[in-house]
C-alpha cells in the first residue's frame, strides 16, 4: 500500500508578510506559517528561545493547592511517596522530584509499578505499598489523571494525592488534593503540551518561586526535562522548545555521574542533539522497564558513584541489546505471519497473536508492522491465561 502525502496549506499573504519582516527565503517562511508562526516576535521566540518566555506556573489549575500541600508535608515531616510511570517520562519525573525535594523531605520514597504485574498507572499494589510504609502523601507523575478508584481508595486509607499528569482526562477526575494537568478543560494554563516531567518541573518552579529559593536550582533540573520531552515525542513548540533548548545545553554539560554514564553507554559523541536523546539515550532508559525493573533507570540517573553508575548503565545496555533482538524476531515473525493470511491484500487491519511473544515488545512490534503494511495493527500475546496486546494506527 502506497503512502499518500498531504501538504499543509499556508496563507500566502501571511507568508509574504512574514518574509518581508524576516528577510529570509520564502520557503522557510511558508514552513513557519504552516507551524502557526506568523509574526516577527513569534519567529524570534522560535529561533531564539528564552527562559523568560516560560509561563507563570501558578496559572495552572490547582498549583497553589499543590504547593501548599507539599509545604504542609515539610512542616509535619510527613512520609511522601513519588509515584511514576515506568517509561522515560515517568522515570525522569521521579528523578527530578527526588533530586529537588530530598533536601526538604527526609522521608521521601518512590515507587514505579511493575509493567506486567500492575500495568500502567496508579495501582492497588502501589497504594498498599504506601499504606504499609506509613505514607500520607503520594505525588503521582506522568499518570493518575484517570485513577478515580485508586485515589478514592488512598483517601479512605488517609493518604492524600497530588497528580502531575499530561494525559487527556475523562469526564470524572480523581478526588485528589490537587490535579496539575494543563489538558483539563477548566485549566487556564496557556501551554497544553507539556510532558509529565514538564508538569513536575512546573511544580518545582512554583515551589521555588513561592518560597523565594534560588532559580539556579530549577535550571539544574533541565537535563531531566529534555530527556522526557524528546523521548515522549511531545510537540517541540512553545515551552517545550524553550525547555528542550536549555535542557540539551545542560545535558551536554551535566555533572550528574549517572547521566554521564548513560551518555557513555549510548556511545553518542558530544554534543548531543535531540535525535541522539531519542534514539541513543531513550531506548536505554526504556529498556529498564520494558524487560525488567524500571527502578534501575532511576537509580542510574541519581547515582553519585562512578563505579555503581557504570554498572547500572551496563545493565541497561544488556537489556537494550536483548530488546533489539526481540524487536527483530517478533517483527519478522509478525510480518511473515500476516503474509500467510488468506486474502491479506484485501484486509483493512492487521491482528496477530502468538503466545510466546514478549509482552514488553508488543507496542514496538505493532508500530513496525503498521508501518510496513500501512494498516492499523494489533499485536497480541498470552499473559496469565488472557490475550493482552498493543495497537498502533497509521496517519
Amino acid at each position: 500500500m502506497r503512502k499518500q502525502w498531504n501538504l499543509l496549506p499556508a496563507d500566502e499573504t501571511e507568508v509574504k508578510n512574514l518574509q518581508q519582516a524576516l528577510r529570509i527565503r520564502t520557503v522557510f517562511c511558508r514552513l513557519l506559517v504552516q507551524r502557526g508562526i506568523k509574526t516577527y516576535e513569534a519567529a524570534k521566540g522560535f529561533f531564539r528561545p528564552s527562559l523568560s518566555d516560560l509561563h507563570d506556573p501558578f496559572l495552572m489549575k490547582d498549583m497553589a493547592k499543590a504547593v501548599e500541600r507539599i509545604e504542609l508535608a515539610i512542616l509535619r515531616k510527613e512520609k511522601v511517596l513519588l509515584y511514576g510511570d515506568y517509561d522515560v517520562d515517568g522515570t525522569t519525573s521521579v528523578a527530578l522530584m527526588l533530586s529537588f525535594f530530598a533536601q526538604y523531605l527526609p522521608n521521601l520514597d518512590y515507587y514505579l509499578p511493575d509493567r506486567y504485574k500492575e500495568g500502567y498507572g496508579v495501582s492497588d499494589a502501589g497504594i498498599a505499598y504506601a499504606q504499609k510504609r506509613g505514607i500520607s502523601l503520594i505525588i503521582a507523575m506522568d499518570c493518575g489523571i484517570n485513577a478515580v478508584r485508586q485515589v478514592a481508595l488512598a483517601n479512605r486509607l488517609g493518604i492524600d494525592f497530588i497528580i502531575c499528569d499530561h494525559h487527556l482526562p475523562k469526564v470524572e477526575c480523581p478526588p485528589a488534593v490537587a490535579i496539575l494537568n494543563p489538558k483539563q478543560t477548566d485549566c487556564a494554563y496557556p501551554f497544553k503540551e507539556l510532558s509529565g516531567c514538564g508538569v513536575a518541573f512546573k511544580l518545582v518552579q512554583a515551589f521555588i518561586r513561592k518560597n523565594k529559593r534560588a532559580e539556579q536550582q530549577l535550571w539544574e533540573l533541565l537535563d531531566f526535562v529534555v530527556l522526557s520531552i524528546a523521548c515522549d515525542i511531545v510537540p517541540m513548540v512553545g515551552e517545550n522548545r524553550v525547555l528542550a533548548f536549555y535542557g540539551l545545553r545542560r545535558l551536554n554539560q551535566t555533572r550528574r555521574i549517572g547521566l554521564q554514564s548513560l551518555i557513555a553507554a549510548s556511545r553518542r559523541p558530544l554534543p548531543l542533539n535531540i535525535s541522539d536523546v531519542v534514539f541513543g539515550l531513550g531506548p536505554l532508559i526504556n529498556a529498564a522497564g520494558r524487560l525488567a525493573d524500571a527502578h534501575t533507570a532511576v537509580k542510574l540517573m541519581l547515582s553519585q558513584n562512578d563505579y555503581i553508575a557504570r554498572e547500572y548503565a551496563e545493565v541497561l545496555q544488556n537489556r537494550n541489546a536483548r530488546r533489539k533482538d526481540l524487536d527483530v524476531l517478533i517483527g519478522e515473525e509478525a510480518k511473515s505471519l500476516f503474509k500467510q493470511t488468506p486474502d491479506q491484500e484485501n484486509r483493512n487491519t492487521v491482528v496477530l497473536f502468538q503466545p510466546h511473544w514478549h509482552r514488553g515488545m508488543l507496542g514496538i512490534a505493532a508500530s513496525r508492522v503498521a508501518e510496513y503494511f500501512h494498516r492499523p495493527t494489533i499485536i497480541l500475546t498470552e499473559s496469565e491465561g488472557k490475550a493482552v496486546g498493543s495497537g498502533r494506527t497509521i496517519p
